[in-house]
Formats: C-alpha cells, structure tokens, sequence
C-alpha cells in the first residue's frame, strides 16, 4: 500500500460517514515499550480548536483502552478499508484483558510517525495526536436530555482533544 505524508489542508475525508458508516481504530500507548491498546470507535470528531487541527474521541471507563489513553500523551486513528470491517467489529466487541486481540486480527502494529501509540501498517489512513485536553461527561449537562439513554450504566465517556500532529494515507485521502 502506496501512503504519503498528507498536509492537513490537503486531508480529504467525508468525516460524518468516516465516523458513522467506517469507523477509525483507536490505539493508545507505547509502541517501543510495548504497551498499548486499540478499540474501535465510531463517535468522535475532526476540526480546529484553540487554532490547531484536533481530533475529539471519547472512551469510557470500563474500556480496557481507558488506561492507556489516560497513562500515555499520545492516540492514533485508523481508518481501514471496506474489507476490514469485520476486523474493526471485532476490536469494537471483544476487549483487549480476555484476548490479544491485536494478535488475533492480523493486523501489524508498526510505529508512528511522530508519536508513541502505534498505527497499522494495513490502515489506508493514520491520524497521530497528541493530547491536549480532557474532561469526563457529565449528566447534568446534555441539553438533549435523550444522550442519557447511551449510559443505562452510568458509565459516561471521558472526552479527549488530540491535536493532529501527523497523517498519512492513501490517495482517495489527499486533495
């Protein structure tokens, strides 16, 4: 798989159907040291916040993710071909204490441009970030008051902003 470095103002991406319909996988962690873990995610955001590209990501608590994302300064996000989908269902259901669920998927774990968490070698797009703000949910908040359904376990995401220091990709991504 032919991937260039992509300029963020040349970044192409349907970001509504990326997150909704395609989904990213989110690693957290250290590649070198051998400590990470990834988790499909499919509620999240790309934009500009405090004049710098972000990518927003949510995680709950009880993820096996949540302290590796909370331990490290680092996230990626991959988006995958249409073939991966069940690869990405997969990392989305089963959690990373009762399997290596990166072993089992066949996907290559392989260092990052310019961050510590790993990318996949298989990704046709890599977002590197480095965190810059996070904050738990809190209830007494939504407007909406039909978000609470989400949490019939009280177990609010913590929201994380990354900014984007790197991404790669394959053509359809670039402008």
């Amino acid at each position: 798989m032919n991937k260039k470095e992509i300029l963020l103002e040349n970044l192409r991406i349907n970001i509504y159907d990326a997150w909704m319909n395609k989904w990213f996988l989110l690693t957290a962690g250290n590649f070198k040291q051998g400590e990470f873990n990834t988790m499909t995610v499919a509620w999240g955001s790309l934009g500009c916040m405090w004049n710098k590209p972000f990518a927003q990501v949510v995680v709950r608590p009880t993820r096996h993710t949540y302290k590796f994302i909370n331990n490290y300064e680092s996230f990626t996000l991959c988006a995958f071909s249409e073939k991966e989908k069940k690869i990405l269902q997969y990392f989305g259901s089963v959690s990373g204490r009762d399997e290596n669920k990166i072993s089992r998927s066949g996907l290559t774990p392989v260092a990052a441009n310019k961050v510590e968490a790993p990318v996949f070698k298989e990704a046709e797009l890599t977002i590197e970030c480095r965190k810059m703000y996070q904050d738990s949910m809190k209830p007494d908040k939504f407007l909406d008051k039909s978000i609470d359904r989400h949490y019939p376990e009280s177990d609010y995401h913590t929201i994380y902003f990354g900014e984007i220091v790197s991404a790669s990709g394959v053509e359809k991504y670039i402008k």
